[in-house]
């Protein structure tokens, strides 16, 4: 039988594992305890046995989720978070112990880069390497080198590492390899293509897609061997070796750290997720447009996009991801043009932070999110004290192209 498409098989995809009384959509369950009839049965789920216990650890409703997600990247199985960031956290910190060295991308998240000063206080070493180079990657390599980080698209340069460069590398030095695809989705790249390990999205994001839900998962591809893992605590070495890490993960990270994700927003994400591939389509079509139009002004220094062809990584980019480049681009206004002044002459486009949501958002980079990375930080990832990030969202392009103009004309008058 030939496989269906993305979107029919997440659409279907709740009503297809089972739900009850012919619901197409898996209920909410905000139970926080779960019984059992046999205390056996009880004593088995909390030595391993798949069912549900308290609350903490996930409920039938973040389950579903997960196997949603899972499907999305063609993978092994997924644990979902509270937040993108509380993934992170319990990643790091449940995977790697003092005196281990993670190789992360320069071009990482503002919030990314000031955990890593909370694991390197752990005694972590953190080493920030140019990513778009795999030879910058495995010249950072050495004998307590565990993982490598790296985000597909970076936020807010967006400069796309060697993904399959990188991948290999991993493979070749048996080293974890975890992938940020936050800014991609599974709809324009899986993990799996490229030789990742462990794949994240803040689900806050384009997943969810409306802004109204917070939630982050890490997804297991299948292709780490765990089995030749040093970290793996004693008690999480039992059964199948596939599952191993996922299962500390979880322990620690859920368990342990309370990153719970609840119910009702794994609800509002898993149905966001059905039209993920017709947001995606007209968002990505919105920001390519946008972008080339914005690349023309005259007021306009400099625009970064996967797509415009002169990006450093535009053939790089074509080959991960096809004709779609993502849905957030990032412009540098003439130097005599304020910033703030532009943002606030737009209309359509709403002055806030966050990214992949239905809606045009834009903000000026080096003043919000990124302003306690301090100055010298932000020069080593390019980003100028006039660089405007804007996130685009699934408006009529007409409406975007003519806000700027309009916004442009303005400051001009």
């Amino acid at each position: 039988m030939r496989q269906q498409g993305f979107t029919t098989r997440i659409l279907h995809a709740d009503r297809r594992g089972g739900t009850e009384h012919g619901a197409v959509h898996k209920p909410i369950h905000t139970s926080s305890q779960y019984a059992y009839s046999d205390a056996c049965e009880l004593a088995a789920v909390f030595q391993g046995k798949p069912g549900f216990s308290y609350a903490r650890q996930g409920t039938p409703t973040t389950a579903a989720l997960e196997a949603k997600l899972t499907q999305m990247e063609n993978a092994r199985a997924s644990i979902v978070f509270s937040t993108g960031m509380a993934v992170l956290a319990a990643l790091f910190t449940t995977l790697l112990k003092s005196g281990d060295h993670l190789i992360s991308s320069r071009y990482i998240f503002g919030n990314t880069n000031s955990l890593f000063g909370s694991l390197n206080a752990l005694g972590i070493e953190v080493t920030l390497v140019d990513a778009t180079d795999v030879h910058s990657v495995a010249d950072a390599v050495t004998d307590k080198t565990k993982m490598i980080f790296v985000e597909s698209i970076a936020n807010p340069g967006t400069q796309v590492a060697d993904l399959m460069g990188i991948g290999e590398l991993a493979k070749e030095k048996g080293l974890i390899y975890v992938l940020d695809s936050t800014l991609t989705s599974p709809y324009l790249l899986q993990g799996q293509s490229v030789g990742a390990s462990l794949v994240m999205h803040s689900l806050s994001k384009h997943i969810a897609g409306h802004a109204q839900a917070l939630g982050g998962v890490l997804i297991d591809t299948g292709l780490f061997d765990w089995s030749r893992y040093d970290n793996i605590l004693p008690i999480y070495r039992k059964g199948d070796s596939a599952g191993w890490g996922l299962t500390q993960i979880k322990k620690k990270g859920l368990r342990d750290m309370g990153a719970t994700l609840a119910a009702e927003p794994a609800h509002r994400i898993a149905v966001g997720a059905e039209t993920l591939a017709l947001r995606l389509e007209k968002a990505c079509s919105n920001a390519l447009a946008l972008a080339q139009h914005l690349e023309a002004h005259p007021l306009v220094q400099a625009v970064y996009y996967p797509g415009l062809v002169g990006h450093q990584q535009h053939e790089r980019a074509k080959g991960l991801f096809g004709n779609r480049f993502g849905t957030l681009l990032s412009l540098e206004p003439k130097p005599h043009v304020d910033c703030f002044e532009l943002l606030n002459a737009l209309d359509v486009v709403i002055l806030a932070t966050h990214v992949g949501d239905t809606r045009t958002l834009a903000l000026p980079i080096a003043h919000t999110i990124y302003h306690e990375m301090g100055a010298a930080q932000r020069e080593l990832m390019g980003i100028a004290d006039n660089l405007i990030r804007v996130s685009v969202g699934i408006e009529d392009c007409d409406d975007l192209l003519n806000d700027f103009d309009q916004a442009f004309t303005k400051l001009t008058a």
